[in-house]
């Protein structure tokens, strides 16, 4: 079966994370800022859409060149052999995107790469006019960073942390990817229990769910390649029906609270889309009311941050609630995502290990306080 240069492309600061994740499938990778590469199959292409956690997309390099003008742009492109990849009625738009390189214009770039690509179909099918684009969905994507270019066809579709068991969600929600992320910086592998405390719509939960039964993340959606002219219709549901025989009872307990019952109501939905609502323990309860026997496990949550309660007073309380009552279960590992640099100090410890990121555009910081013994 033929072999296709891949990648994934992720979150800013999570490139070490998805190379991991491929590491463990068995993958060879070479990593770049934003981009892991890699190579496989028809296979491949499938099990890595299925399986990642926290990627966004897989994408297939097509081919990767200098391109200093237009003329050259075109060139290279118009040189592919699009008619293999392309059937005459496919919809292929393209997405551009230049960093550092002379030819700075996106839409320029756009365009210019379509019409090469439009002029080789053409001269290829023998047409004369426009092609109908009425067929299925091609998505492409031409990079440029420091005058190199990359032609690529997107194999995902919609992103990858779009899984399609979240159908309702509340003001503020994780992506299904960046808590999977989390998760996976956190010692957490499903053989000891977690709980969230401010658990909102759940995401958090619900992943740690998903990995700690080996649910294949992809199991409920379609992806970009399944309406490839050329790809093997066969191997999708194939590599569906696989996963499926993996999946595991989970070993240890997952709590997940909230104040708000609304906002839980929401979360059970989103589990039981997910196949997980019985994996997971929900219970209405504010952070200053909870307890819990449970020892030895990882403590994580996304509390909601100045600017999504409107109120950074509000904040600020409920940090110094979570440190009255949370950093005492010390066996615990406990990690908070906040968008406050001040949360230490409200908190009332100063954390072992602190990671910069970014939740879509908003700078956060991931506190990490490492379980002081093992009870």
């Amino acid at each position: 079966m033929k072999q296709y240069q891949l990648y994934t492309t992720m979150g800013a600061g999570f490139e070490s994370v998805v190379a991991k994740e491929l590491q463990a499938l068995a993958y060879e990778t070479q990593t770049e800022n934003g981009r892991v590469f890699f190579k496989g199959t028809q296979e491949d292409i499938v099990k890595t859409n299925l399986w990642l956690r926290t990627a966004d997309r897989v994408k297939i390099l097509l081919k990767e060149f200098t391109a200093t003008d237009f003329e050259t742009l075109y060139d290279q492109v118009y040189d592919l052999d699009w008619a293999e990849l392309l059937p005459v009625d496919a919809k292929f738009p393209v997405q551009g995107r230049s960093v550092r390189s002379k030819l700075h214009s996106e839409p320029g770039i756009q365009s210019i790469v379509k019409k090469a690509i439009v002029n080789k179909m053409s001269d290829q099918y023998h047409r004369r006019g426009f092609l109908p684009e009425s067929g299925n969905f091609y998505p492409l994507d031409v990079h440029l960073y420091k005058d190199q270019a990359r032609i690529s066809l997107d194999t995902s579709g919609a992103s990858l942390f779009k899984r399609g068991y979240r159908i309702e969600h509340g003001g503020a929600p994780l992506k299904e990817n960046f808590a999977a992320s989390l998760l996976k910086l956190t010692p957490f592998d499903g053989s000891h229990p977690l709980i969230d405390p401010m658990t909102g719509s759940g995401t958090l939960a619900i992943e740690a769910a998903l990995i700690g039964k080996n649910i294949a993340p992809g199991t409920w959606r379609d992806f970009a390649f399944d309406g490839f002219d050329w790809f093997d219709e066969n191997l999708h549901q194939e590599a569906v029906n696989a996963a499926k025989t993996m999946v595991k009872e989970l070993e240890q307990p997952i709590w997940a609270c909230d104040i708000d019952q609304s906002i839980l109501e929401i979360a059970k939905l989103n589990a039981n889309n997910a196949g997980v609502l019985q994996d997971i323990y929900f219970k209405q309860l504010a952070v200053k009311d909870f307890a819990t026997d449970l020892e030895n496990g990882v403590i994580i949550a996304n509390p909601p941050y100045g600017m999504r309660l409107k109120d950074q007073k509000t904040a600020e309380e409920l940090y110094t609630q979570m440190g009255e009552v949370l950093s005492k279960y010390d066996s615990f590992s406990q990690y908070y995502l906040v968008g406050d640099p001040a949360f230490e100090t409200f908190f009332g410890k100063k954390a072992t290990k602190k990671r910069k990121l970014f939740n879509g555009n908003l700078r956060v910081d991931f506190y990490q306080y490492w379980a002081a013994k093992q009870k």
